[in-house]
């Protein structure tokens, strides 16, 4: 399946090394999942920006896995800026990830080494 034109442009971010996402200058409205039309106000002269890329994680779960394989965590962030996010938290134990955890953004290397977002515990720096 190949991305829509503004995930497509999200991914090429990632994989220069930079995490942006979409903001409308004329509402302030924050953007994510990328799209050409901000899905609250309708705005369409969204660009793409640098968000701070801290955040809570909002909703979190454990994906057990079959061993030797570890268990992943699966979290749902909500952007400082507003947007949330699915993602995971790494750097501590699936089962630490807590809602409410401070968390910031950085980029890392996927299954396929196509880079993605992750975030880890925001004392972690």
């Amino acid at each position: 399946m190949t991305p829509s034109p503004p995930a497509a442009t999200y991914f090429r971010y990632l994989a220069e090394g930079h995490f942006k996402i979409q903001r409308s200058p004329s509402t302030g409205e924050w953007v994510f999942y990328p799209r050409t039309i901000a899905p609250r106000t309708g705005a369409t002269d969204l660009e793409w920006v640098v968000p701070s890329g801290m955040g809570t994680v909002y909703a979190t779960t454990v994906k057990r896995m079959k061993p030797p394989i570890p268990n992943i965590n699966i979290a749902i962030v909500e952007l400082d800026e507003g947007p949330r996010m699915m993602t995971h938290v790494e750097g501590i134990a699936p089962e630490d990830v807590a809602i409410g955890m401070r968390v910031r953004a950085k980029i890392a290397n996927g299954p396929d080494d196509a880079p993605i977002l992750v975030f880890e515990p925001e004392s972690r720096t």
